[in-house]
């Protein structure tokens, strides 16, 4: 795709019913995302998902797609400074959820986690930017790779990264410049998420671009509905309903 000029469309899913729609709506790529320990569970951050629950995750969306490539994000702790349990945790994955591809977060100091799993025949996507499971590191949510030096660390990992196997690269929440530029210089493409158009696909959260998760508005987000009222007036349709004995009536009794 990235060869043809065709952009990649990619959006997270957590359970078989999103799953089946956005599969069948023809999207290229679902994330089952660590995005789960916020969207799902209401956590604050990714980092208290466990590799259990990912996998729980992912086996729901695998039942429900048809067309689309599954990517499961390995999730904090599960392969971070210890290669040998980050290919335990991906093998675990890929024969539990019969998921296609896992992603991780980082360059360099995970190179030797990356080099294990692909060298087990499992694809790899990188991740690299803002990379939430580090935020006890970076202290917020800000923009990342503004200034020289983390902008040039990001373009060395990113070549890094292609060089040891990884089939694509997210990037988060960089300067549309930076993003722009790292999409040219590699031959693999790049996924942007608040990274500007440069990139060659996008990534967003679908409780986020569907409007679901309404507490959340980067500058970066395109709401395509909003879900979250349209759920809202339904239920509350429904409860006037129940009350006044509309509901059920006579055709929808046995």
């Amino acid at each position: 795709m990235k060869q043809r000029g065709e952009k990649i469309s990619m959006l997270t899913a957590y359970d078989y019913s999103s799953a089946k729609i956005i599969d069948g709506a023809g999207i290229d790529v679902i994330l089952v995302g660590d995005s789960a320990s916020n969207v799902m569970a209401g956590n604050m951050t990714t980092l208290p998902i466990t590799l259990d629950q990912m996998i729980y995750h992912a086996k729901s969306v695998m039942k429900a797609t048809r067309r689309a490539l599954v990517v499961v994000d390995l999730p904090f702790g599960s392969y971070q400074g210890n290669s040998k349990e980050a290919l335990t945790s991906a093998i675990r994955i890929m024969k539990e959820s019969h998921a296609e591809a896992v992603k991780m977060e980082g360059g360099a100091e995970i190179r030797e986690s990356v080099e294990r799993i692909l060298c087990a025949g499992i694809p790899v996507m990188g991740h690299l930017g803002l990379t939430p499971q580090s935020i006890n590191k970076f202290g917020t949510y800000s923009v990342r790779a503004r200034h020289k030096e983390e902008a040039e660390k990001l373009i060395a990992d990113a070549k890094l990264l292609e060089e040891i196997g990884c089939f694509a690269i997210v990037l988060e929440k960089i300067p549309a410049e930076l993003a722009a530029e790292v999409s040219r210089q590699l031959t693999i493409p790049t996924i942007g998420i608040g990274a500007g158009g440069g990139t060659d696909g996008q990534v967003l959260v679908m409780h986020d671009m569907l409007g679901i998760n309404q507490g959340f508005s980067p500058r970066f987000l395109r709401r395509y509905a909003d879900l979250a009222s349209v759920m809202h007036d339904a239920v509350g349709r429904y409860i006037e309903d129940v009350k006044s004995g509309d509901f059920p009536s006579p055709e929808e009794s046995y």
